[in-house]
C-alpha cells in the first residue's frame, strides 16, 4: 500500500470529525430493525422466533467487522467508506423490494442474508470514522470515543423522527431512504474523513471544543426526545413537521461550528514545548538501555500516524534482517499499554476478560433492544416507538457521559475504565431482576437504565482496547472484540427470547403473546448472566489498575514505547 499522506493542520481534525457525526448516524442503520421488522413479519407470514433469527442476522451484520479492522491498516478511509456504500445499497434494497411487494416468494435465507449484509455496511463506516479519529486525536481518546459513540447511539432517535414526522409510518419509505439516502450522504461525507496530523491535545481551545461537541450532542438528544414525544400527543401537520426535522439537521451540522470559528479566528501558534508526561521524556538519555533493548528509537502510536499504515510483513521482515545483521537485539514481546498485534493480543489474559465481560453485558442489552417492539405489547404498550426512542436517548446518555466522565477520573485518579463497566453491570443486574417481576410502571424506568447501561458498555470498550494493546492494530483488535454482540443476540435473543416467547405465545393460541410471562424467563437469565459480567469486569479491574497508574501518572495520556512493532 503506498504511503499515506496526512493533513496537515489544526483544522483537518475537527472537520474530519465533523464530518464523522453524519456518517455515524448513517451507521446507526442497524438500529430501525424494529421499525420494519413488522411489515416483514405480516409479508412473509413469520412467526416471532422468525423474527428474533432476522434480529440476530442484524446484529451479525452490524457486529462482525474483521474485514474492515484489517482493511484500515492497509487502505485509505474512503475505501472503507465505499464498500459499506455498496452493501448499504444491495442490503437494503433487497428488503425494501421485499416489503414493497416488487418482487414476491424471496426464500427466508435470501432475507437473512440481506439484512447481514445491509447491517454490516455500519461496521465499515463506523471503523473508517472511529479509527481515523482515535488516530487524529490521540491523547483525548475517552473524550472522542464518547463523542463518536454518542452520535451513532441516538441515531435510532433521528431515523424515529423521520420515520414518524416525513415519512408518517411508512416501513417502505424509509428501507427507501436507507437504500438510497445513507449511500449518497457517505459519498458526501468521503472526502472529509481523513487522516491528519495528529492533534497535540497542548492547545487550551482543545478542551472547549470538545465540551462544545459534547453540549451540542446532549442538546441534539433532548430535542429528540421532546420532538417524539410531542409527536406522540399532538397531531403536528406538514409544516411543522418538516420545520422540527429542519432544525434537528441543523443541530447535527453544530460541530462544523469549530473549525469555522478556527478559520475566523485563528489562535496563535506558540512555539511547542514537549509536556513532561509526554513520550519525548520516555526516550532513554545515553548510556540508559532501552525497555526493547534496541538500538533503534521506536516510534509512538500517537507520534507517528503513518506507521499505522506500514506493512507488518515487510516491518516484521525487516527487523529479522536486522537482528541477523546484529544491529538489533531480538525484539520482545509487548507490554499492556503498547502497539500489539492481533495474534500477540489473543493470548493476553486481559484480552478474553475484557471480551467475555462485553459480551455478557452487551449480548443482554442487545436481546432487549431486539425485542423492544414485542416487550412494549407484552406490557400493554400499543405504540413502540416512544420505547425506541427512550432507549436510544438513554443509550447516547450512557455513551456520552461514560465517555467524559471516565476520561475525568482515569486523569484525575488513574481509575481503570472499566469501573464503570462493573457499575453498569450491576444496575443491569437489579433492572433485569425487577422487570422479571413485572412491578407497575417498570416498564419506563427499566429500559431507560438498560439503555444508559447498554451505551456505557459500547463506549468503554473503545478507549480501553487502544489503552491496553495500542491504536496501530486497533481496528481489528477492536473488530474482534464486537463479536460478542452477534454471538450474544444469537444465544439469548434469538435462542432463549424467540424460543420462551413463541412458547408462552402458543399457551394463549396466538401468535402475539400478552403478559409479564413472555419474558419473565429470559429476565431471569439475563440478571444471571449480568451478574457473571459483573464479578468477571471486577477481576479485570483489578488486574489492569497498576497499568493505568502508568499510562496517566502525569495526569494525562503518557504515550509508551512500542516494541518495535
Amino acid at each position: 500500500m503506498p504511503n499515506i499522506v496526512l493533513k496537515a493542520g489544526s483544522r483537518p481534525p475537527w472537520v474530519g470529525l465533523a464530518a464523522a457525526v453524519w456518517v455515524l448516524i448513517a451507521a446507526g442503520n442497524g438500529y430501525n430493525f424494529p421499525l420494519y421488522s413488522p411489515s416483514l413479519k405480516s409479508v412473509l407470514g413469520l412467526n416471532q422466533q422468525q423474527i428474533t433469527i432476522l434480529g440476530v442476522a442484524n446484529d451479525i451484520g452490524e457486529s462482525v467487522g474483521l474485514l474492515p479492522g484489517i482493511a484500515c491498516n492497509k487502505f485509505p478511509p474512503w475505501a472503507l467508506l465505499s464498500v459499506g456504500v455498496v452493501f448499504c445499497f444491495l442490503g437494503y434494497g433487497v428488503l425494501w423490494l421485499t416489503v414493497t411487494q416488487t418482487v414476491i416468494g424471496l426464500p427466508y435465507w435470501l432475507i437473512w442474508v440481506a439484512l447481514v449484509v445491509a447491517t454490516n455496511s455500519t461496521t465499515w463506516f463506523g471503523t473508517a470514522v472511529l479509527v481515523t479519529n482515535m488516530r487524529n486525536f490521540p491523547l483525548s481518546r475517552g473524550t472522542v470515543s464518547g463523542i463518536l459513540k454518542g452520535y451513532a447511539g441516538i441515531a435510532a432517535a433521528v431515523y424515529t423522527v423521520i420515520y414518524k414526522l416525513v415519512l408518517k409510518d411508512s416501513d417502505s419509505e424509509l428501507l427507501l431512504i436507507l437504500t438510497l439516502g445513507i449511500p449518497i450522504l457517505c459519498l458526501a461525507m468521503m472526502y472529509f474523513i481523513r487522516p491528519c496530523s495528529p492533534a497535540s491535545g497542548e492547545d487550551s481551545s482543545e478542551h472547549v471544543h470538545f465540551i462544545f461537541s459534547q453540549v451540542a450532542s446532549v442538546l441534539l438528544a433532548l430535542y429528540l426526545l421532546i420532538t417524539t414525544i410531542i409527536s406522540g400527543v399532538v397531531s403536528l401537520s406538514d409544516t411543522v413537521s418538516y420545520i422540527l426535522v429542519l432544525i434537528m439537521v441543523i443541530i447535527l451540522m453544530s460541530p462544523l461550528a469549530i473549525p469555522v470559528k478556527m478559520t475566523l479566528f485563528p489562535a496563535e501558534h506558540k512555539r511547542h514545548v514537549p509536556p513532561s508526561d509526554s513520550s519525548d521524556h520516555l526516550v532513554p538519555k545515553e548510556g540508559e538501555s532501552t525497555p526493547t533493548d534496541s538500538l533503534l528509537t521506536p516510534s509512538s502510536s500517537g507520534t507517528n500516524l503513518g506507521s499505522f499504515y506500514e506493512n507488518d510483513d515487510a516491518l516484521d521482515a525487516d527487523i529479522l534482517l536486522a537482528v541477523g545483521e546484529g544491529a538489533v537485539k531480538k525484539k520482545r514481546r509487548p507490554r499492556r499499554g503498547e502497539d500489539f498485534k492481533i495474534r500477540e493480543a489473543l493470548v493476553k489474559a486481559d484480552f478474553w476478560l475484557l471480551w467475555v465481560v462485553s459480551f455478557l453485558g452487551v449480548g443482554a442489552g442487545v436481546t432487549v433492544l431486539n425485542n423492544l417492539a414485542q416487550i412494549g405489547v407484552a406490557f400493554g404498550l400499543e405504540d413502540t416507538t416512544l420505547l425506541l426512542t427512550l432507549f436510544s436517548f438513554c443509550n447516547f446518555v450512557g455513551r456520552i457521559g461514560s465517555g467524559a466522565v471516565s476520561e475525568h477520573f482515569v486523569r484525575l485518579k488513574m481509575i481503570p475504565r472499566t469501573l464503570w463497566m462493573t457499575f453498569a453491570l450491576m444496575v443491569m443486574l437489579v433492572t433485569f431482576i425487577l422487570f422479571a417481576f413485572a412491578l407497575n410502571g417498570i416498564l419506563y424506568a427499566a429500559i431507560p437504565l438498560l439503555g444508559i447501561c447498554y451505551g456505557v458498555l459500547y463506549a468503554i470498550m473503545v478507549p480501553t482496547v487502544s489503552e491496553l494493546f495500542g491504536l496501530k492494530h486497533f481496528g481489528l483488535i477492536y473488530s474482534f472484540m464486537g463479536l460478542g454482540n452477534p454471538i450474544g443476540a444469537l444465544l439469548f435473543s434469538g435462542t432463549l427470547a424467540g424460543y420462551v416467547y413463541d412458547a408462552e405465545a402458543a399457551k394463549q393460541s396466538s401468535s402475539s403473546c400478552v403478559g409479564p410471562d413472555c419474558f419473565k424467563m429470559t429476565f431471569l437469565v439475563l440478571a444471571g448472566v449480568c451478574g457473571l459480567g459483573t464479578i468477571l469486569s471486577i477481576i479485570l479491574t483489578v488486574r489492569i489498575r497498576p497499568v493505568y497508574e502508568l499510562l496517566y501518572s502525569g495526569g494525562s495520556f503518557r504515550l509508551p514505547q512500542t516494541s518495535g512493532h
